[in-house]
C-alpha cells in the first residue's frame, strides 16, 4: 500500500464535524432532559432519573458489540463508515422522539417512554460514535498529531451541542406573559427537538463523507478470526484488560458522571438560584464555545509540555475546584446575587476557563485512549481500536444516565418541588441544593483522577508500540510477497 497523503483540512474538520451527533445529543438529554420532564412536565426526578440510569445496562452490553462488530467489518466502504452513514436517520428521529411524549400519562408511563426513546437514541449515537472515534487511530499514528485532530473534535463537538444550546435558549425559550423562564414552556421543546435532530442529521453525514477519501489508506479487517458471540466476548474481555485502559476507564466512568450531573443542575442553578432567563443563559451556554476556542490550540501545547496524562490530571483539578467556587461562595451568601450588574460577567469568565480546564483534560484522555491501541496491539496482535472506543462511549454515556440519576436523587434529597414557580422556590431550597450537589461533584472528580496515576504510557512508549507493530507488519508484507507468484498480483 503507498503512504497515506497528508491529512487534509478538510478530513480534519469534517471528522471533528461529526462531534456534534453526540455533542447535540449530551447537550439535549444531559442538560435538558431532567428539567422538561421534571419541571416542565411534572415527573417525579426520581423516576427521570432511575429510567435514564437504567439505560446504561443497555450500553454496556451493545456497545461493546458495536465496537466490535466495528473492528471486524469488511466492505467497500472499510470498517467505519458504513456506521456512519447507516446511523444518520435513525439517530436523527429517536432524539426527536424522547421530547414528544404521550399526554395524560402517569409517572411509571412516562419513565417507561424516557427509558425506551432514549435507549433507542443512545444505540443510534453509538453506532455513530464509536466507529467515528476509533477512526481515529487510522487516520494517524502519530503521538501530537493524535491530540490535534480530538482538540478539532472537541472544538465542534463544544460548537454544535453549546451553538445549539445558546441558539436555543436565545430564540427558542424566549419569555412570554406566561412563562417569564422560557426554559420552563412546554411548546418550545418541540422545535427545540427538531433543530437538534438536524443537526445530528448534517453531523453523521458531513463527518462521513468528509473522510471518505481516506478509506483506502485506513486500517481494513483483514479475516482470519473466528465470528460468533463467544469469540467477540473473548476478544473485547481480553482487549479490556489492559491497564492503561482501565486508567482511563476508571476515571472516566467518574468524569462524565460529574460532567453529567453539572449539566443536569447548572439549568436549576441558573433559573432558581440565578434566577436568570433564557437570553441571559444562552450568554453563560456561549461561554463553553469560548472555553473549547481556549482548549483546542492549548491541548496540544499542554501535552507537549506536561504530557497526555500530567495535563489530563492538574486541569482537571485545577478545573473543577474553580468551576464550583461560585457555588460555594453563593452557600455562604458570599457571591453576587440574583439582579447584581456584575453577576453575569463574573460567571461567564469563571464559566469559559473553568471549561477550558475541563476540556483540555478531556481532549487528553481522548488521545491517551487512542495510543492504548497500539499498546493493547502489541501484546495481543490485534487492533481493536473499536472495541476500546465502545467503552469511550459508554464512558460518556454515564453523563446523561448516572449523571441525570444523581442529579433526581440530589433533587429528591433536596426535597426540590416538581413544576417548582421560580418566584416562590426560597433561600433555603437553593441552599439545599448546594449542599448535596458540590460534595457529589467534587468527590467524583477527585476519586477520578486517583484512577488517572496507574496509566503507564508517556510518548516515549507509544512511539516505541508504533515502531514494533511497523516492524510486525513490514515483515508479514515481506512474507506475502515471497509468497505471491512471479508477476502474481500483491493481495
Amino acid at each position: 500500500m503507498n503512504a497515506a497523503p497528508p491529512l487534509s483540512a478538510v478530513a480534519r474538520n469534517g471528522y471533528g464535524f461529526g462531534a456534534i451527533v453526540n455533542g447535540v445529543k449530551n447537550a439535549a438529554f444531559s442538560t435538558y432532559l431532567m428539567l422538561f420532564y421534571n419541571q416542565v412536565i411534572g415527573v417525579s426526578a426520581a423516576v427521570v432519573g432511575g429510567a435514564i440510569a437504567l439505560t446504561l445496562l443497555v450500553d454496556a452490553f451493545v456497545d461493546p458489540l458495536i465496537g466490535r462488530w466495528s473492528d471486524v467489518t469488511r466492505s467497500r466502504w472499510g470498517r467505519r463508515h458504513p456506521f456512519i452513514y447507516a446511523s444518520a436517520v435513525p439517530t436523527a428521529f429517536f432524539f426527536t422522539l424522547a421530547w414528544f411524549p404521550p399526554a395524560g400519562w402517569s409517572d411509571s408511563q412516562h419513565g417507561i417512554w424516557i427509558f425506551v426513546t432514549a435507549v433507542l437514541t443512545r444505540v443510534s449515537v453509538s453506532f455513530n460514535e464509536i466507529p467515528s472515534s476509533a477512526m481515529a487511530t487510522e487516520l494517524t499514528d502519530d503521538y501530537a498529531q493524535r491530540t490535534r485532530l480530538f482538540s478539532l473534535r472537541y472544538l465542534w463537538g463544544y460548537a454544535g451541542a453549546f451553538g445549539y444550546a445558546s441558539f436555543c435558549l436565545a430564540v427558542i425559550f424566549v419569555a412570554t406573559p406566561d412563562y417569564p423562564r422560557g426554559q420552563l414552556n412546554p411548546a418550545a421543546y418541540g422545535p427545540f427537538a427538531l433543530i437538534g435532530a438536524v443537526l445530528i442529521l448534517l453531523g453523521a453525514l458531513v463527518s462521513g463523507l468528509a473522510t471518505h477519501r481516506r478509506i483506502p489508506w485506513m486500517r481494513q479487517y483483514a479475516g482470519g478470526e473466528e465470528a460468533g458471540l463467544g469469540n467477540h466476548l473473548r476478544e473485547m474481555t481480553s482487549a479490556m484488560k489492559n491497564r492503561a485502559f482501565l486508567a482511563i476507564f476508571g476515571f472516566g466512568v467518574l468524569k462524565y458522571s460529574a460532567i453529567g450531573l453539572y449539566s443536569a443542575t447548572t439549568v436549576y442553578f441558573g433559573t432558581y438560584l440565578w434566577k436568570l432567563n433564557g437570553p441571559t443563559l444562552a450568554i453563560l451556554t456561549f461561554d463553553s464555545l469560548v472555553a473549547a476556542m481556549i482548549a483546542a490550540p492549548l491541548a496540544p501545547v499542554m501535552s507537549r509540555l506536561m504530557g497526555k496524562r500530567n495535563a489530563a490530571m492538574v486541569f482537571a483539578f485545577t478545573g473543577i475546584c474553580l468551576g464550583l467556587s461560585p457555588l460555594m461562595l453563593a452557600y455562604y451568601d458570599m457571591f453576587y446575587v440574583p439582579g447584581d450588574a456584575m453577576l453575569v460577567p463574573v460567571l461567564f469568565v469563571i464559566g469559559a476557563v473553568y471549561g477550558a480546564m475541563i476540556a483540555i483534560s478531556l481532549i487528553n484522555t481522548s488521545s491517551m485512549l487512542a495510543d492504548v491501541v497500539e499498546d493493547s496491539a502489541v501484546r495481543t496482535g490485534r487492533h481493536t481500536a473499536g472495541t476500546f472506543f465502545a467503552a469511550s462511549a459508554f464512558m460518556q454515556q454515564c453523563s446523561s444516565a448516572l449523571g441525570i440519576f444523581m442529579a433526581g436523587q440530589i433533587l429528591t434529597w433536596s426535597q426540590f418541588p416538581a413544576k417548582a414557580d421560580p418566584a416562590k422556590v426560597t433561600a433555603a431550597m437553593t441552599d439545599s441544593l448546594l449542599a448535596h450537589y458540590i460534595p457529589a461533584s467534587f468527590g467524583l472528580w477527585v476519586l477520578g483522577l486517583l484512577f488517572l496515576l496507574f496509566y503507564p504510557i508517556d510518548r516515549k512508549k507509544h512511539e516505541e508500540n508504533v515502531a514494533r507493530l511497523g516492524a510486525v507488519e513490514a515483515e508479514a508484507r515481506a512474507k506475502e510477497a515471497e509468497n505471491n507468484p512471479i508477476g502474481g498480483p500483491a493481495r
